[in-house]
């Protein structure tokens, strides 16, 4: 038990949750959305303080950050739970458990243990990750403070539904996110998440006003995202945001409640991909889909292939100090 961040005393015990943009008003002895930050008597805590689900070290690549470090490592680390109810979900069994099984699971880890963790490990970051970390930010916020203290930097990996008052909160100590911006629709977003288009645009927004270091992943549905007319939308989004932007264009798999559409097919993948060049972005990469020449990074003025990689595996990497050796052009990212 922890008492959260961000929310308002409202009349009659009811509170506000100021932390991600449902901003639930929430009466005595219920949940938020989230199903993990409770009212009791007027004060709202969060229930997955301390409460780790789930901990591994991954490639950066994994998360994924293609500009962020590349070929480091990240201590990742998730609680149960999130403010999204997502159709086709990789990790329902435990972003959904609070929701379908009313349960809190996870084991008391201290952020300083995490942090000390991430030390012994060499890992270059930790990553919040496999759920949401807007859900468990006081977790998040603590650890991520220690772990800046002593040289860890921080990546959310996230469905781009932090408030702005949040976001600004952890700015010093947030060094990049992946945003997914699973769609481009409203109608969409609403059926496929319970959440709204309009919000994590303005989202991702903060991200890039605030000078936080962002990539953005797109997974790819067959029927559902995959028109032209939709990934041009997205493509000219991000365009207009930065187009250093790197755009992850992922090969969808049935999961969960979305078993009824196949894998994405790969020319649906490369047809993205053209389209995000096409419309002005520096880097598109082919997710999900080892082998691709897409998962490469190429300098966006000369052509060349800068970073070679298998899947998650950086094969080479020609990188020289930030720049293309063929023509000096600078390489956008963070520690490139």
């Amino acid at each position: 038990m922890k008492e959260a961040m961000f929310f308002s005393k409202l009349d009659d015990t009811k509170v506000q949750c100021n932390l991600c943009r449902h901003r639930c008003i929430i009466e005595n002895g219920k949940k938020g959305i989230c199903r993990v930050r409770e009212n009791r008597d007027g004060t709202l805590y969060s229930l997955v303080y301390r409460k780790l689900i789930s901990e591994n070290i991954d490639p950066i690549e994994k998360k994924p950050f293609f500009h962020f470090h590349p070929g480091s490592t990240a201590f990742s680390i998730a609680t149960v739970g999130c403010n999204f109810r997502c159709m086709n979900c990789q990790n329902y069994e435990i972003s959904q458990l609070p929701r379908e099984l009313n349960q809190i699971r996870g084991k008391d880890v201290s952020p300083e243990t995490i942090v000390d963790n991430a030390l012994q490990y060499q890992c270059k970051s930790i990553a919040y990750t496999y759920t949401e970390p807007t859900i468990f930010f006081e977790y998040a916020y603590e650890t991520a403070v220690i772990a800046t203290a002593k040289s860890i930097k921080n990546v959310f990996v996230t469905n781009g539904y932090t408030t702005r008052e949040a976001l600004k909160t952890i700015k010093p100590y947030l060094h990049a996110a992946n945003v997914d911006l699973k769609s481009f629709s409203e109608e969409t977003y609403k059926k496929l998440c319970g959440a709204r288009l309009d919000q994590v645009l303005d989202c991702i927004r903060s991200y890039k006003e605030m000078g936080i270091w962002i990539e953005i992943t797109t997974l790819i549905i067959p029927e559902i995202n995959d028109s032209d007319a939709e990934l041009r939308k997205i493509a000219g989004f991000i365009k207009d945001v930065g187009p250093e932007i790197p755009w992850h264009v992922s090969r969808f798999y049935p999961q969960y409640r979305l078993v009824e559409k196949p894998p994405t097919p790969i020319d649906t993948l490369r047809r993205a991909r053209e389209i995000g060049l096409d419309s002005g972005l520096r880097y598109v990469y082919e997710g999900n889909a080892p082998g691709e020449e897409g998962g490469n990074t190429y300098c966006y003025h000369c052509k060349k292939v800068l970073i070679k990689r298998y899947g998650y595996q950086i094969m080479e990497n020609n990188v020289v100090q930030g720049k293309c050796p063929g023509c000096n052009t600078p390489i956008d990212g963070v520690g490139m």
